[in-house]
């Protein structure tokens, strides 16, 4: 098995005055786990993706195909449920209600709201625990990046049918619930929360062991390029640990 990360990146100007006039904006990122005589099929996807994004043309786009030497761990997919929401306020209290009931403290939800919010975008997900409200992760700017997860064939013929059925049978659901569901996994995260910062797309999610995944529809207006992930995890979580097996430790989705 091979794992292929693509990320597409764009230079532009930087009015901070702390900064050398120049920042790096990310443009989009996809991996996914393959079998060998399926690396060209996801490398030309993931190009097509990259030059043809919402977010804009990128300058620079990098490819990483790493032999995945250790064997991948099994995991189980969440639960799917679409919950219909007309406004971004009316998304972000049912998130919230729901947050609030997995024992997230109140100013830990707020604070990450204001994250997901911002207009800096992070490449990777923040780490925020859940009583405390402090950011557990070292990297403000990139966060911590989701890797080395992909899908067991089989299942994902049964998704497709199951996707379909529902209207929802794109690359976006798939993969965002493929990444969701080993997130979810970890003994020490109790809930994620996502908002793409993709302008074109409004849907969000969150996602736990206790819900599954809640697919959030108009989390934010259309043409809004703010966006993020975020993972809330307990107080105690061993930070390095968990880290290793968001970035490192090879997943396979199946039933």
């Amino acid at each position: 098995m091979w794992n292929v990360r693509m990320r597409a990146s764009r230079l532009v100007n930087d009015h901070d005055e702390k900064s050398d006039g120049i920042k790096e904006v990310h443009i989009s990122g996809a991996e996914g786990i393959f079998e060998e005589n399926e690396i060209s099929r996801a490398i030309n996807q993931y190009l097509k993706r990259s030059l043809s994004h919402s977010r804009g043309a990128p300058d620079k786009i990098f490819f990483t195909i790493e032999n995945v030497k250790q064997n991948p761990i099994k995991i189980p997919f969440l639960t799917i449920t679409t919950i219909q929401c007309s406004t971004p306020q009316e998304a972000m209290e049912l998130a919230t209600e729901r947050l609030l009931r997995l024992d997230i403290e109140a100013n830990t939800i707020e604070h990450a709201l204001s994250t997901i919010s911002s207009n800096t975008t992070m490449r990777g997900a923040a780490l925020i625990k859940m009583k405390s409200g402090v950011r557990a992760d070292h990297d403000i700017e990139r966060g911590v990046r989701v890797s080395r997860l992909g899908i067991d064939k089989e299942a994902e013929g049964r998704l497709d049918r199951k996707l379909i059925k529902l209207n929802i049978n794109t690359t976006r659901v798939k993969e965002a619930l493929i990444l969701a569901s080993k997130v979810a996994h970890h003994k020490d995260i109790i809930a994620e929360l996502c908002v793409s910062d993709d302008p074109d797309y409004t849907t969000g999610y969150m996602a736990s062991k206790e819900f599954g995944y809640l697919r959030i529809p108009n989390i934010k207006n259309y043409g809004d390029m703010s966006g993020g992930r975020v993972f809330f995890i307990k107080e105690d979580t061993d930070i390095p640990e968990l880290i290793n097996y968001l970035e490192k430790t090879p997943a396979i989705i199946g039933d």
